[in-house]
Order: C-alpha cells, then sequence, then structure tokens
C-alpha cells in the first residue's frame, strides 16, 4: 500500500477513535460524573458508572506510588506509542489487517494518555458490563480500542506464523 493511502487510512482510524473516546469521556463527565447511583440498561448488562483511575487496564498499578505512574502510564506510555506509530508507518513488513490493529491500538493508547496530561494522571472510565456477578471492570473507548488491537494483533500474528511454518 503506498504511503499517502496509508498513512491516511491510520490517520482516519486514530483520529475516529481519539474523538470517539474524547467525546463519550466529555459526556461521561457532563453526565455522570454527579449521578449518585449506576445507570442500568438491557437488564443490567450495560452499566454507566463514572470512575477516575489513576492505574491502567482494570485498575493495574492505581496503588503505585504518584512518581511511578507519571512515568510508567505517562511517559512510559507516550514512548511506547511514539516507536509503535513510526513502526507503523516506516516498516513496510507489517500486513494490512495488523497495520489496522495496531492504529487501534495506537489510538487506545493516545485516548488514556491525553486524559492523563489534561485530568491530573487520571483516566476517565464510565463502562460496565456483564451478566450478573460475572462483570467486567469499569472501562472506556480507548480500552475497547486497544483490546480490540491487542486480540487482533495475537489473532493475526498466530495465523502469520501458522501460514509460514506451513510452507
Amino acid at each position: 500500500m503506498a504511503l499517502t493511502k496509508r498513512l491516511f487510512l491510520l490517520g482516519l482510524i486514530i483520529f475516529f477513535c481519539v474523538g470517539c473516546d474524547q467525546l463519550t469521556k466529555s459526556i461521561a463527565v457532563k453526565t455522570l460524573a454527579q449521578q449518585s447511583h449506576v445507570l442500568s440498561y438491557l437488564n443490567g448488562l450495560v452499566r454507566l458508572q463514572y470512575a477516575e483511575n489513576p492505574g491502567a487496564f482494570l485498575n493495574f498499578g492505581s496503588t503505585f506510588p504518584e512518581a511511578l505512574r507519571f512515568w510508567v502510564f505517562g511517559v512510559g506510555a507516550s514512548i511506547f506509542l511514539l516507536i509503535a506509530f513510526f513502526a507503523l508507518i516506516k516498516t513496510n513488513k507489517l500486513q494490512p489487517f495488523m497495520r489496522i490493529a495496531l492504529a487501534f491500538v495506537i489510538a487506545g493508547g493516545m485516548g488514556n494518555v491525553i486524559d492523563r496530561l489534561f485530568k491530573g494522571g487520571q483516566v476517565v472510565d464510565f463502562l460496565n458490563v456483564g451478566i450478573g456477578p460475572i462483570r467486567t471492570g469499569i472501562f472506556n473507548v480507548a480500552d475497547m480500542a486497544i483490546t480490540f488491537g491487542a486480540i487482533a494483533l495475537l489473532i493475526l500474528s498466530f495465523f502469520q506464523r501458522s501460514e509460514s511454518g506451513s510452507s
């Protein structure tokens, strides 16, 4: 794929994901932050509940000292995103679907890093899904993009290894 087409597609994915993430977080801040109760839909399958998360996925690292959280989740995540972005646009070895999956990971990471920069190291979370006691943690659109991209990368790399091993 030509570099300009590749950059346009990747830019579109990143812009759309970061935009959706920041818009939904803004709505959550305006509508859910003042709620004293959880909003429940589809018989509790989907719950909307405002939370500010100082850690990463499922609150990992939320008990780390503030300085460590800054370096790991702020600086470290930003460095990872820069490296991933440059690898995404510079390498010709990635298949198109792997590029798309990596773009989702980058977009989700950017959405959460933006929060950390402008919300005192916190990330806004507001979604919770599950049935009865089997529930996810509270998450956001950026987390969905990261999860989707990471799972897609794992699946695609598994199939890529299978194809190269069977040749």
